[in-house]
């Protein structure tokens, strides 16, 4: 009988896990293109596994493939940004609900987190970090309490409330949501899941009233203008001619 071979270091799984954390810090943007090829160059694997990978985040909802343009981080709606939330409210209020007082060292496990929270939001150059630290705070929440499924949810949402949220809102609310949490955290420990539930629905509330659908296209049009200005390289051209866009 032949020895069990080892699993590859690198499949689509953590490729698109790899994806799904860029996004997350904010370093893959929506409507970026997401190159079969670079990327494979990047894992060191084939494009059919790149490609398998890219389907798996596609049906997460997470990329889209743009005919006879490729694959890019999708861009949501402001519909579905504002959708994103209702269906957060919906489910993290209704989880607490259902919820029993968490145990200690899951109110432990929660305060280190709001900590380390804390502690990105304090060093300016950590805009990725805390990024990552604020939107798990739900997925460590929905685990902590016990729930593999919801903490499976959690994930997508909070990964499409970065997306949402990377268009549609400014980045000057960290404090607030650090501070959001704490609170919540102080709750579920004094046994007050009533308390923790409206807390966690204010929340959110608060974070849907941020969407400014203007944002984006302000976004677009900086890009757009970058673009455009952006100095031509010192042997592309004549003065006063304009190199055309390919």
């Amino acid at each position: 009988m032949s020895e069990p071979q080892d699993a590859p270091a690198t499949g689509p799984a953590l490729i698109a896990e790899r994806v799904m954390r860029s996004i997350v810090e904010r370093k893959l943007r929506p409507g970026e293109r997401l190159g079969e090829k670079e990327l494979a160059e990047v894992f060191g694997v084939s494009r059919t596994m790149v490609r398998e990978a890219l389907m798996q985040l596609q049906a997460r909802g997470f990329v889209e493939v743009r005919s006879r343009q490729g694959w890019y981080v999708v861009e949501p709606s402001f519909e579905e940004a504002q959708e994103t939330y209702a269906a957060r409210r919906v489910l993290e209020s209704g989880m607490l609900r259902d919820a029993g007082r968490p145990l200690q060292a899951a109110i432990r496990t929660l305060r280190e987190h709001v900590a380390q929270e804390r502690g990105a939001i304090a060093e300016a150059d950590n805009a990725g970090q805390r990024s990552v630290l604020l939107a798990d705070f739900h997925v460590c929440l929905a685990e902590q309490l016990g729930n593999r499924f919801l903490t499976a949810m959690m994930a997508d949402l909070s990964a499409r409330t970065t997306l949402v949220s990377a268009l549609y809102q400014s980045q000057t609310e960290a404090q607030h949501s650090n501070a959001d949490h704490e609170a919540i955290v102080d709750a579920l420990a004094a046994g007050d899941m009533a308390r923790a539930e409206q807390l966690m629905r204010e929340h959110i509330d608060a974070l849907a009233a941020r969407l400014d659908q203007n944002l984006a296209h302000r976004a677009r049009l900086q890009d757009r203008l970058l673009d455009a200005l952006q100095p031509q390289t010192a042997q592309a051209e004549r003065p006063g001619r304009v190199k055309p866009r390919r």
